[in-house]
């Protein structure tokens, strides 16, 4: 597979009446019937946070390779057919499982994404705060999570978001840095 800046210089060399504008981290190209945006995430040290309702997976990256990482499981319900006062009983049952798997996970992510003198027993080697976040699977888990005091120097960062992203485990979570690191075109090319 070409890399991106060849792989555009062949679609601008295609579209010579093109014209290139760029803005941060977007580049596009726009002619008369046609536009098409590439987006980089051209940072080096990414935190990683995937949550979905019964897993988990945090990790920070440089570069290409994971630096550190935590997966795990966290058992919360899905669905109940009761009605009536089991489904209250089951919905409070629910948030309660909700609530410690996003305590669980915010506790890893201060542990391995804004570490203090107390977790100088990293495993690997700990490069600092991250640059960037790749959050992924469930919107509302994730936002409650960044929401924690202790998470605080992570809000207000560069955020690629992917919720399409299945139950977290360390296969999704390198294809998340994969993904997160991607280059995303899109636009529309009339006739292509």
């Amino acid at each position: 597979m070409a890399d991106f800046p060849s792989w555009w210089a062949e679609f601008m060399a295609a579209h010579p009446d093109a014209v290139q504008i760029r803005e941060g981290d977007t580049v596009t190209a726009r002619w008369a019937d046609g536009e098409v945006s590439a987006t980089s995430f051209p940072h080096d040290l990414i935190g990683l946070l995937l949550i979905r309702r019964g897993g988990y997976a945090v990790g920070l990256a440089s570069g290409p390779r994971l630096v550190t990482s935590k997966v795990g499981r966290r058992h919360v319900q899905s669905r109940t057919a009761a009605g009536g006062w089991s489904q209250q009983r089951f919905a409070r049952r629910r948030a309660g499982q909700a609530a410690v798997l996003v305590d669980a996970v915010t506790e890893h992510a201060r542990r391995l994404l804004v570490p203090g003198p107390e977790d100088s027993g990293l495993e690997g080697e700990w490069h600092g705060i991250p640059e960037a976040l790749v959050l992924g699977g469930d919107r509302t888990l994730w936002t409650s999570v960044l929401e924690a005091p202790v998470l605080a120097r992570l809000t207000g960062l560069p955020r690629r978001e992917l919720p399409d992203l299945s139950d977290p485990d360390a296969a999704v979570l390198r294809r998340a840095l994969w993904r997160g690191r991607a280059v995303w075109v899109h636009g529309s090319v009339p006739g292509e």
